[in-house]
């Protein structure tokens, strides 16, 4: 199992980021949230398989969003396996 939070920088708020994001976690076996933070970054924090959610952030980097993202801060995380689905924190 891999868990990672990722920061996601550059025009990536308004423009339907974490929509986007929860719509491409459908396609892989992956749990999660995505959320925008207050100074303008998108937080996702993603768990799942190794390959699943390596190919999961391949997905977002090589959607339409990637014209918006201007540096991706992979880091990994301890989190509980109490992560289920995939939801957009508000």
């Amino acid at each position: 199992m891999k868990t990672l939070r990722v920061h996601y920088e550059g025009r990536v708020q308004g423009v339907g980021f974490r929509y986007t994001v929860k719509n491409l976690a459908r396609e892989y076996d992956v749990s999660g949230t995505v959320e925008n933070l207050p100074d303008g970054r998108v937080e996702l924090i993603v768990s799942g398989e190794a390959d699943e959610v390596d190919a999961f952030l391949e997905g977002i980097r090589t959607s339409h969003l990637a014209g918006h993202i201007t540096l991706e801060s992979p880091q990994p995380i301890f989190r509980p396996a109490t992560l289920r689905g995939f939801s957009i924190v508000p």
